[in-house]
């Protein structure tokens, strides 16, 4: 397959070799259906395991399911915005900021829910988000616990324990991450 794929100008390590070369071969009317048949060699991919170092990439998706699952459509807007995602739920559409955690003191999860603004740099100070401009923020904790907080209940701080917002948890997702090793 090798000397085939240099004939028509692939080279072998290019990662849709196959794929070209059925459309090159295509174009120029040559079958190669007899080569399909075969099997072909598979080397076992290592199977991707979830981690926490991870979750501040995953919140915002993590979040548009919970909502799907609630009957409700999420939209992640195009261009930059100070919410991360936009909720048709039955009351309207909600501008939701997602927020996570990793960061766990004797008091329980510590997340910070204000911004830096956008023209300073990544030490500046956080200031509390504008509660007319975000309407929900979606909260994941480093047990994969869902928070969903109204802005106005965190309005003007940027910084809350989560232990202090109990009656604002919706759910986990705790069943995504690897279970332990079972001790026998």
């Amino acid at each position: 397959m090798d000397v085939l794929l240099a004939m028509v100008g692939i080279k072998p390590s290019s990662g849709a070799e196959l794929t070209r070369l059925k459309a090159r071969t295509l174009r120029l009317g040559i079958d190669l259906s007899h080569l399909t048949d075969q099997p072909r060699e598979t080397r076992a991919s290592p199977v991707p395991k979830p981690a926490l170092t991870s979750l501040r990439d995953a919140a915002t998706s993590l979040a548009a399911a919970w909502f799907s699952l609630c009957g409700c459509t999420a939209a992640m807007p195009v261009e930059p915005a100070i919410y991360d995602l936009l909720v048709s739920m039955p009351d309207g559409i909600k501008r939701i900021q997602v927020k996570t955690t990793t960061h766990i003191s004797k008091s329980g999860w510590i997340v910070q829910v204000g911004r830096r603004p956008y023209s300073t740099r990544s030490n500046a100070r956080l200031v509390p988000y504008d509660p007319e401009l975000i309407d929900l923020f979606f909260i994941v904790d480093g047990d994969l616990s869902l928070y969903l907080i109204p802005s106005k209940v965190i309005a003007g701080r940027v910084g809350i324990v989560l232990r202090g917002y109990a009656k604002y948890l919706v759910g986990n997702a705790a069943g995504l991450m690897p279970r332990p090793p079972e001790v026998e």
